[in-house]
Parts: structure tokens; sequence; C-alpha cells
């Protein structure tokens, strides 16, 4: 678990994307406040009960999070959301994710609710009512367009 590809230093890049604290992923994951830091610097191989604690607590699959710990393979751990993805890109450095990640949030919360959101990312937060962050679809303003050769209404 020390070694610079691990678990630890992958928590604490995921927890650095998600502008957390050690305090704060540790109150959001229900564990003690020193435990995060111990994990990240493998200290301790954490359950999976803690494991799937702390995906919850960055926004993480939880099989992305076992898998990073050597608790499943790759092909059982696939990305599922498209955050995920950016997550995972190897070829992306953290600025980039951050970045691609704000713009994605950005487009899921304000412009891409109702068709767009219908097909949910697996494992996204959320009562169904809106996208995985509660932003309902805007309703469409000004008038319709046509499909050319619709004929246009009488007045």
């Amino acid at each position: 678990m020390s070694d610079a590809f691990g678990l630890g230093p992958y928590l604490r890049a995921q927890r650095r994307l998600a502008k957390l604290s050690l305090r704060q992923m540790a109150d959001l994951a229900g564990v003690s406040n020193p435990y995060p830091s111990q994990i990240e610097r493998g200290l301790h191989e954490p359950s999976v009960r803690i494991l799937r604690a702390i995906a919850e607590a960055l926004d993480l699959s939880a099989e992305t999070v076992l898998e990073q710990a050597g608790l499943l393979s790759r092909d059982e751990a696939e990305a599922t959301t498209t955050a995920d993805a950016i997550r995972h890109d190897p070829d992306l450095n953290e600025d980039q994710k951050l970045a691609l990640l704000s713009v994605y949030h950005s487009y899921r919360t304000s412009s891409m609710g109702g068709a767009a959101t219908g097909a949910r990312d697996s494992g996204a937060r959320g009562s169904g009512d809106g996208d995985e962050y509660g932003a309902k679809a805007p309703r469409p303003r000004g008038p319709r367009r046509r499909t050319p050769g619709e004929a246009q209404p009488s007045t």
C-alpha cells in the first residue's frame, strides 16, 4: 500500500480533486479524524466497509475505489459514470481533471436536465426528480422551432 501508485496516493488525489480537507472527508465517511491521513500514508489497510464510505464521501463509485485497493479486477470495476472516466483518465493531470469535472457538473446542473439526464449515470445520487445534483430540467423558452416543410400556423 505504500508504493507511489497505491491506494493512499490515489485517495489523496481524489480528496484534493473534491476540494476536501482530511477532516471533512473523515466527517463525510464517518471515520475518526486521523484515519484518512493514515490510509493516505499507507499506515492502514481499510476494510471494504470503510472504503465504501470513503468512496461515497469522495463521490466515487465503490467499485473504482475497491479496484484501486486491489480488491476488484479492472473488468469488475470499469468506470460507471462520466465523472469516473474523467477522474481515472491517465492522460489528464489533476488540474485538467478538476477543470473538466467543473465544466461537466455545471452543464449537468444547468442545461442538460431533462432528456439528457433521463438515463442518469449509474450510482448517481438523487431522488429521481432531477439530475444527480437535484437540478430540474429547464423549460423551453421562446417559440417552438419548426422542421423544414412544416406548415406555418394560421393567424
